[in-house]
């Protein structure tokens, strides 16, 4: 929206501007914007989706999203955690609101981001944090290798965050959630043109528009059929009918996943 090109990224990195377009960083607050939530969705609570972690500042002001995949592993974007480092980072389970104060909060002992990741808009946008206290709640199994038929077009893919619920607009305090259809390969090239790279990616997104993820969402979970799928990475504004949101395809990269889970 408003002619920007909205990369779900954190805010610890600068707001680029180029001739035809202004990429925007919506992991979290940046001089000009607020961390926003999901477009188009519903409020809920992190009690119905344990596995949903707001990654944090030292100080507990949400940024990102993350996903639980095991007691001390939390899959995230590689573009939230940019400039991030284990004494000024906290990952927080178990807390609805932003402004919250319960949950369990957690500090970070190792950061793992994909070592070919330059740029969200390059592929490889995924990182993996390692917590330094075990999170008491239901992780989520992510997918294998092989189970590259989840991303079907069509095939509904529920969203999750605390981000903006609009392009540009106020932040949400209470996570927020939605579902959203994924979109050929073909669909989100024409959007995207180059900058979608198939392997990396997927696209999901209503051909109306109205229902996306938006500023503050990035590095939350993308899941389909009950399993972590893919990352909230970034896109052409939010909610466009034009331009479907783009995730990180964790087929590609489970194997790393597993990697670092087991490490």
């Amino acid at each position: 929206m408003f002619g920007l090109t909205l990369a779900k990224k954190a805010a610890a990195l600068t707001v680029a501007v180029a001739a035809a377009a202004t990429t925007c960083l919506l992991g979290a607050t940046t001089a000009s914007a607020a961390p926003q939530p999901i477009v188009g969705g519903s409020t809920t609570t992190a009690s119905a989706y344990p596995y949903v972690m707001q990654i944090t500042n030292a100080s507990q002001s949400q940024f990102c999203g993350g996903t639980l995949v095991s007691a001390t592993k939390v899959v995230t974007a590689a573009h939230c955690m940019v400039g991030r480092t284990t004494g000024n980072t906290r990952v927080v389970g178990g807390r609805t609101y932003r402004n919250g104060t319960n949950g369990t909060v957690s500090g970070l002992s190792r950061i793992w981001i994909h070592p070919d990741y330059t740029d969200a808009e390059e592929g490889n946008d995924i990182a993996v944090l390692t917590l330094s206290t075990s999170m008491p709640y239901t992780p989520i199994s992510y997918v294998s290798p092989s189970e590259t038929s989840v991303y079907a077009a069509g095939t509904t893919a529920r969203i999750l965050g605390w981000g903006t619920t609009s392009s540009g607009g106020s932040s949400s305090n209470q996570l927020r959630t939605a579902t959203v259809p994924t979109v050929s390969n073909t669909t989100c090239s024409s959007a995207y043109g180059s900058s979608y790279i198939s392997s990396d990616m997927v696209c999901a997104g209503r051909t109306a528009g109205g229902v996306d993820t938006c500023q503050g969402d990035s590095g939350g979970p993308f899941v389909i059929g009950g399993k972590l799928a893919g990352i909230t990475s970034w896109g052409y504004g939010c909610a466009d009918a034009a331009y479907p949101g783009v995730y990180t395809r964790l087929t590609t990269f489970s194997s790393l996943v597993t990697a670092q889970v087991n490490s």
